[in-house]
């Protein structure tokens, strides 16, 4: 009997290194707010946004869920995008925003949910898209307005979203200290024909 190998995969826009500067630029104060230090603060190679969470895609199901992702970029055109802002979930993550092509960012994020359903990835059902680039989480309720009130008049520099990025996200080990999740951009599609 063989065993089926898979990934815990999501597709993403990724922010260009100039951007991802300017925001770790805006972040690192945040650092030094009260309550700071019983945060997980997402590292700089985990900031994107999210289209579709897919969870563990089994490796069969590769060559079909990348002939749809392909297609998806395809139809969509590149788009403008700004990190901008911030926001909470809760009291349990803390997030910067976006602005510029939210339409398209959310078009591109039901097109890639499609795709993986389309593959025969089983999909949570859906809900309106926020975009948002998570910078920290916490395990617990906490008020986290002091860091969005530091984030509200954040405008990062406009970019062209010009792809789309399958990537792997490796958890981190339990009880390590300071660990944190992994991520690699296994497959990534040019937006447009």
């Amino acid at each position: 009997m063989s065993s089926t190998r898979s990934q815990r995969l999501f597709a993403a826009v990724l922010p260009p290194g100039p951007a991802a500067d300017e925001l770790a630029g805006a972040v690192a104060p945040l650092h030094r707010l009260p309550g700071a230090a019983d945060l997980r603060w997402t590292a700089r190679a985990g900031w994107h946004y999210t289209l579709a969470f897919l969870g563990n895609v089994d490796e069969e199901l590769m060559p079909e869920l990348c002939t749809r992702l392909a297609r998806a970029a395809r139809r969509t055109e590149p788009f403008p995008l700004r990190i901008r802002g911030g926001g909470r979930f809760d009291g349990r993550a803390l997030w910067a925003g976006a602005e510029g092509g939210l339409g398209t960012l959310r078009l591109l994020a039901q097109r890639a949910s499609a795709a993986a359903r389309k593959s025969g990835i089983p999909m949570e059902e859906h809900r309106r898209h926020t975009p948002h680039l998570t910078l920290a989480r916490s395990r617990a309720q906490a008020d986290l307005s002091p860091y969005t009130a530091a984030l509200e008049g954040f405008e990062g520099i406009w970019w062209e979203a010009g792809e789309i990025g399958l990537v792997r996200s490796d958890l981190p080990v339990d009880g390590v200290p300071g660990e944190q999740p992994r991520y690699e951009v296994v497959r990534a599609w040019p937006l447009g024909r």
